[in-house]
């Protein structure tokens, strides 16, 4: 006999809300360029535009990854730029619209509340990663290496310093800093000349840094460059992340990459940034 209370047949019926997925409404977007991997949206801006953002309610995460990149520091004579500031981590926006700033050669990259510096140019300025000191006196006067420019300051959590350019007698300037290695200074040696102490050669340009979210590197430092020719110098690489390489005699480097945030090489300019955010979009 069926217990009391309890029908010997029927039909069950749950809760319409089982567990809170009544409430489940992920995040929505508008504007940028959409590219979905598995649960994941990811959102990527390489030119300033405007994100319409609506914020997850329920048992969704409103959880956003961002990359935010400005752009490199433009290489001046001799001397390297330094990366555009890189900034990663996340953040929960309130549902607004947000202006997006992707930064060109030297310039700032701003979303969702977090702003990236333009990378210092070379000479020495400050920014996001430094950009590489100048050398400092004349040819031929003075000791090898005593008295080059300081390399530019790079910006607390988002880039390393420039190298000190090159002393008397070198010719040559340092590199511009990446965002996980400094620039590398001017002035060393790498000619074969054996009778000469002295170095020719600019400064290497700082390594940048890979996302873990997408494993793509970004913010490489431009190499320094050098007065003497190849028999003196040698063109030095930039960084990876885009760094535009360095140049000999009184030569133009490399551009820093584009979207990369690369610093420019001797001479030539930075890259622009970017800008990616990745949310999740379903279980």
């Amino acid at each position: 006999d069926a217990a009391a209370g309890i029908p010997s047949s029927g039909e069950i019926q749950l809760a319409a809300d089982f567990y809170g997925t009544s409430n489940y409404q992920a995040i929505t977007t508008s504007g940028g360029s959409v590219t979905t991997s598995g649960d994941y949206k990811f959102v990527t801006f390489t030119s300033s535009g405007t994100l319409g953002f609506t914020a997850a309610s329920g048992a969704a995460s409103n959880t956003v990854d961002y990359l935010v990149v400005a752009g490199g520091g433009n290489g001046s004579t001799r001397t390297g730029g330094g990366a555009g500031g890189m900034r990663t981590g996340t953040v929960s926006p309130s549902t607004a619209s947000y202006t997006i700033t992707v930064g060109g050669s030297s310039s700032d990259s701003t979303a969702v509340g977090i702003t990236s510096n333009g990378g210092g140019n070379g000479g020495g300025q400050a920014g996001g990663s430094g950009g590489g000191g100048s050398h400092q006196g004349q040819y031929g006067q003075g000791s090898c290496y005593a008295g080059g420019q300081g390399g530019g300051s790079g910006a607390s959590g988002q880039g390393t310093n420039g190298g000190t350019g090159g002393g008397n007698n070198s010719g040559s300037g340092g590199g511009g800093g990446g965002k996980s290695q400094s620039g590398g200074h001017g002035g060393h040696k790498t000619h074969g000349f054996g009778h000469d102490p002295c170095g020719y050669t600019g400064g290497a340009g700082g390594n940048g840094q890979s996302w873990s979210v997408n494993s793509t590197t970004y913010a490489g430092g431009g190499a320094g460059g050098t007065a003497h020719d190849s028999n003196w110098g040698q063109v030095m690489s930039g960084g990876s992340g885009g760094g535009g390489n360095g140049s000999v005699s009184n030569g133009t480097g490399g551009t820093g990459s584009t979207n990369l945030g690369g610093g420019g090489g001797a001479n030539a300019n930075g890259g622009s940034g970017i800008v990616i955010l990745r949310y999740k979009f379903q279980n």
